[in-house]
């Protein structure tokens, strides 16, 4: 039977510190009240853990994941791209604005090889609580932007339409992949971000109840084709805490059951959270981060922010889960390395103890990566 793998990782926030080591840095002036210059963010990390290349090339904030990806040849790679990408606009009140400048990702000059082409980045979901940072002037340069790139993306839009329409790829066995992305109610998702009939914004969920499911669900029937398989990208849940609400886990099990989901791709804390199989399917109810430039800052601490994983799950043809390899990391002078000694087993414990409520358990795979072991009867 045909099998199909997938790349899908947690928030990538390539905007502030971050931005500002690539090769076309956008303006460092920040609007928030922990510091006044995206480069602040730059020296705090170097004050932790040594220098960091100004301007470091594309290819160096992923560190080994791009051996990883070479490794596992994933047919899709999806990632939570957290931030505007915009020279544009103005920054909304709410104390943290993200952008990484248009260049950073190649649409403007071609010719350099972007941040995300740099991983092969195929899609990119777009329902958090960044992307309208610069408001409607920046999430239309960063809808634009992502175009010009060729990269696909999903839930924001110029309209309600658009920010609910998956994001379509192709697969080798002549099936599709349909991406849909929503943010829930409880992820920082200011209400007036949600898309409309003609007014630009995010596909967003006004809370977890019946109706919802029923939107969402009437969302893929309209779109799935036989053969297509169904990721749904879910922004919700607050940035620290390891508990998965009871709530969480019934509007998943329940887009599983009447929505035809074959996959949820949930995001929004800064850490990682537990794992679950049910009927085959799986359920990442939180990726952590993939990368961010919170290096040298020494809040949540407790929560290892720094350690994160590479997911790469391989779905069959119908979309029941084969198997789960997990890449343990830790971001390190802005750049991903291997988390290895005590950080990988912090990581290991950690996910076994969040996951065990689930029946499923991590044990050592092939190579530095980790593999799911979940109930038969699941």
């Amino acid at each position: 039977m045909t099998s199909t793998r997938l790349f899908l990782a947690g928030d990538l926030m390539t905007a502030r510190g971050i931005d500002r080591i690539l090769p076309h840095p956008g303006d460092p002036l920040l609007h928030e009240a922990y510091a006044r210059y995206a480069d602040d963010y730059v020296e705090l990390a170097e004050r932790r853990n040594g220098p960091i290349p100004r301007p470091a090339d594309f290819a160096y904030v992923w560190g080994v994941a791009l051996g990883e990806l070479e490794r596992h040849r994933p047919e899709v790679r999806l990632v939570n791209l957290e931030t505007a990408v915009t020279a544009r606009g103005w920054p909304v009140p709410k104390g943290i604005n993200y952008r990484m400048h248009p260049d950073n990702i190649g649409c403007l000059n071609p010719a350099n090889l972007p941040v995300l082409a740099a991983a092969g980045i195929d899609c990119c979901v777009l329902a958090n609580n960044h992307v309208l940072d610069w408001g409607e002037d920046g999430l239309l340069e960063t809808l634009h932007s992502l175009d010009a790139g060729g990269l696909r993306h999903a839930g924001a839009g110029t309209d309600l339409k658009r920010a609910e329409a998956p994001a379509i790829l192709p697969l080798a066995d002549g099936g599709r992949l349909l991406v849909f992305a929503f943010a829930g109610p409880d992820c920082g998702v200011p209400a007036h971000w949600a898309a409309g009939e003609e007014l630009p914004g995010v596909a967003f969920l006004e809370d977890l109840s019946p109706a919802t499911l029923q939107r969402v669900a009437r969302c893929i029937q309209a779109a799935k084709r036989p053969g297509d398989r169904v990721v749904v990208a879910l922004h919700w849940g607050g940035n620290w805490g390891f508990t998965v609400p009871a709530e969480q886990q019934r509007f998943a099990h329940a887009l599983i059951d009447e929505a035809g989901v074959d996959l949820l791709h949930g995001h929004s804390s800064h850490h990682v959270k537990g794992i679950e199989v049910y009927r085959q399917r799986l359920i990442l109810y939180g990726c952590g981060d993939l990368l961010d430039d919170y290096e040298g800052i020494d809040d949540h601490d407790l929560w290892r922010g720094d350690l994160g994983l590479l997911y790469f799950a391989e779905l069959d043809a119908d979309g029941r889960l084969q198997a789960l390899e997990l890449v343990p990391t830790r971001q390190w002078r802005f750049s991903l390395h291997y988390a290895e000694g005590k950080d990988r087993q912090w990581l290991q414990d950690t996910l076994n103890r969040e996951s065990a409520r689930f029946g499923c358990h991590l044990r050592d795979g092939r190579g530095r990566a980790l593999r799911l072991d979940w109930p038969a009867a699941a």
